[in-house]
């Protein structure tokens, strides 16, 4: 038998971190979360731990591909 605080997963530690960025591309941001039902915050994790996963070849794709070399 399990516990049951044993059973639920940890929380992340999640560390603050300050993101300047362009008002248009604030804006094409937000909208775009807004579309995948997810806050902004979320989005930007969202796609900053796709571009690690793809530099790192996790989805199969060449990871020199994503950095604009050229064969």
């Amino acid at each position: 038998m399990v516990h049951k605080d044993k059973a639920r997963a940890e929380p992340e530690e999640r560390r603050p971190f300050l993101l300047r960025l362009p008002p248009d591309l604030m804006d094409e941001l937000r909208g775009w979360a807004s579309q995948e039902l997810r806050s902004l915050n979320g989005h930007i994790e969202f796609l900053l731990r796709d571009a690690v996963k793809r530099r790192a070849g996790g989805d199969g794709a060449d990871p020199s591909a994503t950095r604009g070399r050229r064969g």
